[in-house]
């Protein structure tokens, strides 16, 4: 289409390529489509530039050369200087041509300008009237849809109206023909009715229905509509208060067909529960089928059921008496838990055989076998199970418990266990095999409960049965000990402390294990979680009880020791007027009861030592067992851990007295080794002035070794805090009785050198308490001790920089052999005051 026009323009300005051609005529549509304003003025000049060029090559070629043309700002060219001819003619011939036609050309483009507007205008008023009528014509559209819809609804609502009379048409249709049949039956059954209406026991003149044996199915269903029909008019007679004799011998008449009835419907229920005794004999199930369909319409088969169910082997005496002997073992024989529960497995995975067995035959035979399913299971739970359970379980009094040679409470409460498990397992197969709408779960409950209603009670009784039997084993293991030993005859101390058990962690975790046992019973038989807290609750409290009663036994056994052995030495206390036998023998019985209280020592420190790994065992079975069972519940942790501090500080106190007691003993006998090995010349040489001795004492040294080796129990028997306490009381002790001691000696120069040697020693030894305070104190005293050295004037410089000591140098200081003579008191007055 663009080269036709092309050429329709070129065509037209070709005409008007002259001043005598004809005018340039433009077209509205030569500017419709791809217009390109380049097209249409090329096409407006091609005809007059290409004549100017042809003229300008003449011309050129006239004078034998090409004239270059330079552009000016005028429109006009530059010619050289030889070109005088042609700067007499105009440069640009054809602008007046090109002027003229683009005057006309920009006069018709105004002209078309117009006549587009003018028809612009009168499409756009077209337009508008146009979609005026539209408008209208939509409007009536809408109007006849409007209408046309109200026609539907009215032809609807009719329809619907004109359907549910012909509905409700064939509802009375329907009606009355059921009416009708009704009405034929129940005319069909009055006079079968009437034919039970003769006299009582009368059923010799029954139609063949009754009597042919081929239609027993037939005569079932009929008499069941009889007897329901007799049934419905008794009611409706008994409801209806009448005089009339009419009615009493109706009454009476249908007594009488009601009477023979019920005899004929037992009399053919009879029959037919013999002919299906007779097809389960010979495992026809299509017979076994077809006579329990008949026998459905009868109490809704029930009864054939039941018989159904009563007849099964698994049911006879002689299989409950094998259950028994299988579970229980040979008769008078004690039976394990473990092999309880062997064959209880063996016991129940026969029964459940059996059962899923007998539901493949069921399902083929009964109409209803959910309804069978569940008479047998119920059976089974109801009869087999508990028959065994009587011989299994038998309930213990708690007043006079069974013996532990017979296996105690904890016996009954280990078959309790193992019989709830597997018949709770049991329960859950017989579930799996199909038990209809039995509640086997709750059922299977109810065996126990008997049991679980004093379930608690006797796991309490069992827990202190098993303890006391515990204590009179380890009493009489070490009665024997003792008497094996030859204890007999020694002294009364040393016989306390062997005739008696120690601490053993090896019982407290026995203690801890029968409580995990019960525990583990208290899960198995409380589900839910506040009934678990309440069975863990009393059974941990046992385990407090039973842990504290021996802990603390334990302990107060030890301190028996302790105290028989501070009785010795009480005992053995001589004044300074007696002869030298007497002493000699007051010495060696000095040394026994030393030794004596040194073996106190030890043996309390054990129990001290087993008492604390003992409570760390409590601690942490509490933790890792009992509190995962409490946290369920607010606040039963918080009160039983409440209660496990209450029964452990018990136990605490008693240690206390004991520790303080091993405190005396200790600082008894360094007393005694001081006060007997000690000698006045030890720090008052009559030597004084020679070499000094570098060494400790003589009673220094057997102090310290007897310190060392006793304490060796302490060191290991003792931890943390405890142990802190305990070593930082006992250097105070053995501070505040060295200080004592030595009051009672005179120091020399000498003297007080072997004095400033010994608490060397001391202080050393009791560096290994780690206790601070007390190294501080026997730091001092290494200060303090110089008072026997130094010389007279140089006491009062001594003590300017520790103002502390002052009061234990001022007592130190009198005991200077130069006191008096050296009149120390009247010199140190000023440092005193």
């Amino acid at each position: 289409m663009k080269e036709i026009r092309d050429a329709a323009q070129a065509s037209r300005m070709s005409k008007s390529a002259s001043s005598d051609s004809t005018p340039l005529v433009l077209d509205v549509d030569d500017f419709k489509g791809d217009f390109s304003f380049d097209d249409l003025f090329g096409n407006l000049v091609t005809e007059l530039l290409p004549s100017y060029l042809d003229k300008e090559v003449d011309s050129s070629e006239g004078h034998g050369s090409i004239v270059g043309i330079d552009s000016q700002s005028n429109g006009h060219m530059r010619a050289p200087s030889n070109a005088g001819k042609l700067l007499s003619s105009p440069l640009f011939p054809e602008v007046d041509a090109l002027l003229s036609l683009f005057k006309n050309s920009s006069t018709q483009l105004v002209e078309q300008k117009r006549q587009v507007d003018a028809k612009l205008s009168n499409l756009t008023k077209e337009v508008a009237v146009q979609d005026l009528k539209h408008r209208k014509t939509l409007a009536e559209l809408e109007k006849g849809v409007d209408g046309l819809f109200g026609s539907f609804a009215r032809l609807d609502s009719r329809i619907s109206s004109v359907g549910h009379t012909a509905a409700k048409i064939g509802d009375h249709l329907q009606s009355a023909d059921t009416q009708r049949e009704s009405a034929s039956q129940t005319i069909e059954l009055i006079k079968y009715l009437m034919e039970f209406n003769r006299s009582p026991g009368d059923l010799t003149a029954l139609s063949p229905l009754f009597t042919d044996d081929n239609r027993v199915a037939e005569a079932a269903s009929i008499a069941q509509k009889l007897r329901s029909f007799a049934d419905e008019d008794i009611g409706r007679q008994k409801t209806t208060v009448s005089s009339a004799v009419g009615n009493a011998t109706s009454n009476k008449g249908l007594e009488v067909a009601i009477t023979n009835l019920q005899e004929y419907c037992n009399e053919l229920e009879n029959r037919l529960l013999a002919r299906f005794d007779v097809a389960t004999q010979k495992r026809n199930l299509t017979t076994m089928g077809e006579y329990a369909k008949i026998l459905s319409q009868f109490n809704r088969g029930t009864s054939a059921m039941q018989h159904y169910v009563g007849l099964r082997p698994m049911f006879d005496v002689e299989v409950m008496n094998a259950d028994a002997k299988l579970v229980l073992g040979e008769e008078g024989a004690q039976p394990s838990p473990s092999n309880v529960a062997n064959g209880l497995s063996s016991m129940f995975k026969e029964i459940a055989d059996t059962v899923r067995k007998e539901a493949a035959t069921i399902a083929a035979v009964f109409p209803s076998p959910k309804d069978v399913m569940s008479i047998l299971v119920q059976r089974v739970l109801e009869d087999r199970v508990p028959k065994l359970l009587e011989k299994l379980l038998q309930k213990p009094s708690l007043v006079n418990p069974p013996p532990m040679e017979e296996g105690g409470l904890v016996l009954y409460l280990r078959l309790l266990a193992v019989a709830y498990e597997k018949t709770q397992e049991f329960a859950k197969d017989l579930r799996s095999v199909g038990c209809g709408d039995l509640d086997v779960e709750g059922l299977t409950e109810s065996l126990f409960l008997p049991h679980k209603d004093i379930y608690i009670e006797c796991e309490q009784a069992a827990l202190k049965q098993l303890y006391k039997a515990k204590m009179d084993e380890l009493r009489s293991e070490s009665q024997l000990s003792s008497e094996s030993s030859g204890t007999i005859g020694r002294s009364k101390g040393a016989s306390i402390i062997l005739s008696n058990p120690e601490i053993s962690v090896t019982v407290v975790t026995q203690f801890v294990r029968w409580n995990e046992e019960a525990m583990s019973r208290c899960s198995l038989f409380s589900l839910q979680p506040a009934t678990l807290a309440a069975s863990v609750k009393p059974v941990f409290a046992c385990l407090l009880d039973q842990v504290s009663q021996y802990i603390t036994g334990g302990l107060e056994r030890a301190r028996e020791g302790l105290t028989e052995a501070a009785a010795l030495r009480e005992k053995h206390l001589l004044g300074t007027s007696v002869s030298r036998r007497v002493a000699a023998a007051a010495a060696s019985a000095a040394e026994n009861a030393a030794a004596a209280g040194e073996s106190s020592f030890r043996s309390f420190m054990v129990a001290v030592q087993c008492c604390g790994s003992s409570v760390a065992i409590l601690q942490q079975y509490f933790v890792n067992s009992i509190s995962r069972l409490l946290l369920p519940v607010d606040g039963a942790h918080a009160a039983s851990s409440e209660e496990m501090a209450t029964a452990m500080s018990r136990a605490e106190s008693v240690a206390c007295k004991g520790l303080q007691q091993c405190i005396e003993t200790v600082m008894a006998e360094v007393e005694r080794l001081l006060s007997t090995e000690q000698k006045a010349t030890d720090y008052r040489s009559p030597d004084d002035g020679i070499i000094p001795d570098h060494r400790p004492t003589s009673a220094c040294a057997c102090a310290v070794a007897y310190l060392s080796r006793v304490l060796e129990s302490a060191f290991t028997g003792l931890e943390g805090l405890n142990k802190q306490a305990f070593l930082t009381e006992l250097g105070n002790r053995l501070h505040k009785g060295l200080l004592n001691h030595w009051q009672k000696f005179t120091f020399n120069p000498s003297g007080g050198l072997r004095l400033k040697r010994d608490i060397t020693e001391y202080g050393e030894f009791v560096r290994s308490f780690n206790a601070p305070q007390v190294d501080e104190k026997f730091e001092q005293l290494g200060i303090i001790a110089n008072v026997f050295i130094v010389a007279p004037e140089s006491l009062g410089p001594l003590f300017e920089g520790t103002p502390s000591i002052k009061k234990d140098a001022q007592r130190f200081i009198q005991l200077r052999d130069d006191y008096k003579n050296a009149k120390l008191a009247s010199r140190l007055s000023s440092l005193w005051n």
